[in-house]
């Protein structure tokens, strides 16, 4: 299957999957936060805290089966990519339709909201293994980065060119991603730490846990440590984007 092709198919896809994560935000919303959604987060039961994390996990093995189908398809068409050529064209489909899906998701809100009023608005993130916060402007910067590896390797392996990341590259992506995750969950965890243990803090069943994350409000964003993650990401891209014959030699 030619790649513009997929790229529509998997596209239209991530749209609707956007679509899809903002229709139950909506319905969460009007549940719990009739008003309109604001610090601190309202109480929630148990079984709904982990329904909301079992959801999110459900929402990850979709969009990497995807990814898996796209990567798929392009071998049966070139009938040429290694193993490790297909496994990073399979990681290519999943970030760009995580990437898709994620800023759609906040356009889907604003259009159906009216929120988040502005790109600095804090916003819940993601649930696994703890909670992620910080401003909707951080998690769309990084899916931009992401749909532009994204496309980088899916144009050098339509082209039939070397598409792997070398283990270099990889090291790159995998540091500034947890350097990323370091100042998104930086907030929330300093909060959470102050009454539990870091065991603790991740037993979504615990009743005094959900309580105490109830009386969380954002107070800052390390940006610091967010543009050191993003930068060393974007390095990583850059890298293989333009030196790339040079670093698989």
């Amino acid at each position: 299957m030619k790649l513009r092709r997929l790229l529509i198919i998997v596209t239209a896809f991530a749209i609707a999957m956007g679509f899809l994560e903002a229709a139950v935000v909506v319905y969460l919303r009007e549940i719990l936060y009739p008003k309109g959604f604001a610090f601190p987060l309202q109480p929630i039961t148990a079984n709904l805290a982990l329904t909301e994390l079992l959801r999110e996990l459900a929402t990850m093995i979709m969009l990497v089966s995807i990814g898996f189908l796209a990567a798929g398809a392009m071998s049966t068409r070139d009938g040429a990519l290694s193993t490790r050529g297909r496994f990073s064209t399979g990681f290519a489909w999943f970030i760009y339709s995580f990437a898709i899906w994620d800023i759609l998701y906040y356009v889907f809100l604003y259009l159906i909201l009216g929120w988040p009023e502005s790109l600095l608005t804090w916003d819940v993130l993601f649930l696994i293994p703890t909670t992620w916060t910080g401003p909707v402007l951080t998690p769309v910067l990084a899916s931009l980065s992401m749909i532009l590896l994204a496309l980088i390797i899916l144009r050098r392996s339509d082209s039939g060119a070397e598409s792997r990341l070398p283990k270099r590259i990889w090291a790159g992506l995998i540091s500034g991603s947890l350097v990323l995750i370091t100042g998104w969950i930086w907030d929330y965890s300093s909060h959470m730490l102050e009454n539990f243990t870091v065991g603790e803090m991740l037993q979504v069943r615990n009743p005094q846990v959900l309580n105490w994350a109830t009386t969380y409000v954002p107070e800052s964003f390390p940006w610091g440590i967010y543009a050191t993650g993003l930068s060393i990401i974007l390095i990583a891209i850059a890298y293989y984007g333009f030196y790339n014959k040079k670093i698989l030699s």
